[in-house]
């Protein structure tokens, strides 16, 4: 049976600058982007025209940043989908490759990031799990020192792109994949997990981390959206887009978790689940 031809729009890297700028992305900001690249269209140039788009948007004084997570380097005692034999789990952590911010692909974030992270003079910061890749003269100052014990908090590219007014760009994503959120996780009372993964250095190491978890995220952002008039929708190819300050997104969420989604203050037992699904 024949492939059917696409149904479109054809978008091309310089309507979606031009759609961009509509929206409000600004040349010389800073601008973290979570990106669907299907919800787009037919475009022309795939994931490499989104970037060049966003890139002419910002222009050479702006610095986009993406996340480019590696949740399979974990524990494969908890990956739930799919799970994978008992007997084999010793064999992974002895044998798993250790995070390389030049060479680890990204994962379960999408194929526009991992072009990101593979850009000519892109810069990765260094935790081994939740990494992200920017591209810009921002880069280095932005991704410089993310802890090896804190995924998503005050010592990561978050804290730092709160501190420098950056704004969140969703390019046809819910916000179930809205990271400034996590940071809030941080800032209230959270759960602390025992974290594995294979070491720099050879072997396997556990660090204590904070729990972070998107449930209800989607309901939190359509309480934020309706609550703070500083989201501003429009459309970019056929996508529904948003942009907004991640400060903004940060403080509405510590007040908004704490109130609908509190979470105990504990190190859980051991065994217990938590957050470790193999994307």
């Amino acid at each position: 049976m024949p492939t059917p031809p696409p149904t479109g729009p054809l978008v091309t890297r310089d309507t979606l600058a031009k759609q961009l700028s509509a929206l409000g992305v600004r040349p010389g900001e800073t601008l973290l982007a979570h990106t669907s690249l299907s919800s787009l269209g037919w475009v022309n140039g795939g994931p490499v025209a989104v970037v060049q788009a966003l890139l002419d948007a910002l222009g050479p004084d702006g610095t986009l940043v993406v996340p480019t997570q590696t949740g399979d380097l974990s524990d494969p005692a908890l990956w739930r989908d799919p799970p994978v034999p008992g007997e084999w789990w010793p064999r992974i952590r002895a044998t798993m490759p250790a995070y390389d911010p030049r060479t680890t692909p990204s994962r379960g974030v999408g194929v526009i990031p991992e072009t990101v992270r593979t850009w000519p003079g892109a810069v990765r910061s260094a935790h081994p799990q939740t990494s992200f890749a920017a591209v810009g003269p921002g880069a280095a100052r932005i991704l410089a020192g993310h802890a090896p014990d804190c995924r998503l908090g005050e010592s990561s590219p978050l804290a730092r792109l709160e501190r420098l007014h950056a704004r969140v760009l969703m390019l046809g994503t819910g916000y179930a994949t809205c990271t400034s959120f996590h940071l809030a996780e941080y800032r209230i009372p959270s759960p602390r997990v025992r974290v594995g993964r294979p070491a720099a250095g050879g072997g396997w190491e556990e660090v204590t981390e904070v729990s972070i978890t998107s449930d209800r995220f989607d309901e939190l952002g359509h309480d934020f959206e309706r609550d703070r008039p500083v989201v501003v929708r429009g459309t970019v190819g056929a996508a529904l887009a948003r942009l907004f300050p991640v400060a903004d997104a940060v403080a509405y969420a510590e007040r908004w978790l704490a109130v609908h989604r509190p979470r105990e203050e504990e190190i859980p037992p051991p065994g217990r689940p938590g957050d470790g699904r193999r994307p």
